[in-house]
């Protein structure tokens, strides 16, 4: 009997042991957005200082915050019956929506915007805009809605349609996005406070070169010009124009000259009589806060510069007090981190609010008196985020979230409770309710290991110094699964690099990509560093990569190699490297500058030569060709293809707007003219990167080129 109980647990432990299963390339890919996504509660709101929502199940739920109860608002079967009493069709998903008042949302439907009240379950007013319609912006506080039509821009409201622009030149553009999306930009139009007026921009691209991209999947091929303006050429002008929907008359500030510098962060004034705008040169060295009257489009003033002998990078609109008008509080990175400062608008410093050797990454808001600030921030380490509380006056400073990990926080409207909703390595999801009137914390959800049941590689972070010898530089690596410190193993490096990306972070899994487990699985160490010039690391972290792009990021990647290399485990004639877009420059100089280091590459999307990228982006951290022709020539990947030794494979997006495929094409030919053979594979439908269930290709054929030959 003792035996058959024996073998009995040695069944359960074996049996519970084979349950876990290596994952899958297709969990990897396309698990991650989609079925093994751990399942948390969607559209957390504040409906009132009392009373949240949630979207579970397609039902809107309602919570108090004294109680633990869930009342069900509206589900959506009762929403679609709302909708069809007004003739309008049905939707198969519960809309994505933001609340007007207590009472109120607004959503968007089958090309209507709709506003229901939650009280009754009715539809008050629905505003049908057409199908080719883009861009849309809704302002709630007069339920008018501007959206764009190919390069021209609508508004939709009481009083009907409304054009606002009528440009016949299809490369004078309104209202939509400019500046290749940098500096914080991702609109194009701004409605102020009361909604009376509407600010859009208006780009001339006519002075930029056409740049063909083809589509081959027509019967006959056809050309798609857009217009790309590269580093050091013509760039494109823009306007911010001021629409009156009184008047319907539209007037232009007079931003002057050189027409090619940056409008940027477009701030109303809470009266609606200014426009404030954080204009930059071209150089990108030189901010300007201007001040515009809305009537006259006159300059008033110049608030406040900001100069820099690197580069300014204003991605932060100003934000006007709400207790006293004449007050603005402006985000900048001025003393080397991005912090937070109060000031009038003349232009006078009260006060540096937030102050110290990390970032705020999120101006949270204020309390109803404008005595605290709240505010998320990289304090306690730059691998997580906390959310804080300071006394404008006293800088008392408090620390609201308690757990190690990465917070996003809510605030109620009374500011006395927070939603946050965080993640930590081995937490996939939380939701907390935290009192700050009453120090207390209620767990409102918890989201289930999704990925309990795979068997993955050891996953942990840590330190090394960078090549200065004195930055600290955040690493993760994965070890193979089973894994056995008397063998020898294989190293593939996820690389980046470059800035407005921070690889390792403190969420689940630490950030990894699911691929890495999968190579894991295949007996591959994973690793990653975050070099110098990557994200949430202060002004000197990002900027020691100005003018010498590939440099510093190298020298800091090739830290992590010689710690791989001390490794007893780490088979030095076996390390690999993959990377996209930055991530496939850095694979590139990495292959190319340490060939004896890297046995295969694989380059998405790279940056062969800076010259061929973007003015604004490419300029920023470059300076132009003609400033910067060294610095150009020692970050060109052509003038190193000679070094390629080991197996290389290109892959690029045929449609790729962002990094075009001349890059990929000059490089090609070059490895041609050296007789170095390199493998390369297009994606004729995609864009900068491969996605939808495309991207399962992709990453088979990243994963067999390793698995072939590395």
């Amino acid at each position: 009997m003792k035996q058959f109980l024996i073998l009995l647990v040695l069944f359960f432990i074996v049996t519970g042991v084979s349950a876990q299963q290596p994952m899958s390339l297709k969990d990897a890919t396309l698990g991650s957005s989609s079925y093994l996504k751990p399942e948390m509660p969607e559209q957390v709101k504040w409906r009132d200082s009392n009373h949240f929502v949630m979207v579970k199940d397609s039902i809107l739920l309602q919570q108090e915050i004294q109680k633990k109860n869930e009342m069900k608002i509206i589900s959506l079967s009762e929403l679609n019956a709302a909708l069809k009493v007004n003739g309008l069709k049905a939707i198969k998903t519960f809309p994505r929506f933001s609340f007007i008042d207590p009472a109120q949302i607004w959503f968007r439907a089958n090309n209507k915007v709709v506003i229901l009240n939650l009280d009754n379950k009715k539809v008050i007013k629905n505003i049908e805009y057409p199908e080719d319609a883009e861009n849309l912006d809704f302002c709630t506080t007069n339920s008018t809605l501007a959206y764009t039509i190919k390069n021209n821009l609508f508004i939709a409201g009481n009083s009907g349609v409304q054009q606002v622009t009528n440009d016949q030149e299809p490369h004078i553009i309104n209202g939509t996005t400019v500046h290749r999306n940098e500096f914080g930009i991702d609109k194009g139009t701004f409605w102020s406070p009361a909604g009376n007026k509407l600010a859009f921009y208006r780009m001339d691209e006519t002075m930029v070169g056409d740049y063909p991209l083809v589509d081959f999947m027509a019967r006959e091929a056809e050309l798609v010009n857009i217009k790309y303006p590269m580093a050091g050429m013509t760039s494109h002008q823009v306007k911010l124009g001021v629409y009156n929907t009184a008047t319907k008359q539209t007037i232009f500030l007079k931003t002057g000259e050189p027409l090619d510098h940056y409008l940027t962060n477009i701030s109303w004034s809470p009266d609606e009589k200014s426009i404030f705008i954080q204009e930059l040169n071209r150089e990108q060295n030189h901010m300007k806060l201007n001040q515009y009257d809305v009537i006259t489009g006159d300059l008033i003033k110049t608030v406040l510069t900001e100069q820099d002998n690197k580069y300014v990078e204003p991605v932060h609109p100003i934000l006007f007090s709400k207790v006293d008008p004449e007050k603005f509080y402006y985000q900048s990175r001025r003393d080397g981190w991005n912090h937070v400062y109060e000031y009038n608008i003349q232009g006078e410093l009260i006060a540096q609010i937030t102050k110290g050797d990390w970032e705020v990454t999120d101006l949270a808001g204020f309390d109803a008196k404008e005595e605290n600030m709240f505010f998320e921030a990289t304090k306690e380490s730059p691998i997580e985020r906390h959310f804080y509380r300071v006394n404008l006056r006293s800088g008392k400073t408090d620390k609201l979230t308690a757990e190690a990990g990465t917070h996003s926080c809510i605030m109620s409207p009374d500011q006395q409770n927070i939603i946050d909703r965080w993640t930590s390595t081995n937490i996939p999801g939380q939701l907390d309710l935290i009192s700050l009137k009453k120090n207390g914390k209620q767990v409102l959800f918890e989201a289930v290991n999704t990925l309990k049941e795979f068997d993955l590689g050891e996953n942990t972070v840590f330190t090394i110094k960078a090549a200065d010898s004195n930055t600290d530089l955040y690493c993760r690596m994965i070890k193979p699964n089973n894994f056995d410190p008397a063998k020898k193993y294989p190293v593939i490096v996820y690389v980046y690099g470059g800035p407005h990306a921070q690889l390792v972070n403190k969420t689940w899994q630490n950030d990894a990509r699911w691929w890495q487990y999968y190579m894991a699985s295949k007996g591959y160490i994973a690793f990653t560093v975050d070099s110098r010039g990557s994200e949430n690391r202060g002004k000197n972290f990002e900027n020691a990569i100005h003018r010498q792009l590939g440099v510093v990021e190298t020298a800091d990647q090739m830290k992590g190699i010689d710690y791989l290399k001390s490794l007893p485990y780490v088979d030095v004639n076996r390390i690999g490297v993959h990377g996209w877009s930055y991530g496939g420059f850095m694979t590139l100089n990495l292959m190319l500058k340490h060939p004896e280091t890297f046995k295969v590459g694989v380059a998405g999307g790279p940056v062969v030569d800076w010259s061929m990228y973007e003015v604004m982006y490419g300029e920023r951290y470059m300076d132009t060709p003609q400033e910067n022709p060294l610095g150009y020539q020692n970050s060109n990947m052509l003038n190193y293809a000679d070094k390629l030794n080991g197996k290389l494979m290109l892959i690029h997006g045929v449609q790729d707007p962002t990094v075009v495929m001349q890059q990929s094409m000059q490089f090609l030919k070059k490895c041609i003219d050296l007789d170095k053979q390199v493998d390369f594979f297009v994606y004729p439908t995609h864009e900068h990167n491969v996605r939808g269930n495309d991207r399962l290709h992709l990453m088979e054929k990243i994963s067999n080129y390793f698995l072939e030959n590395l």
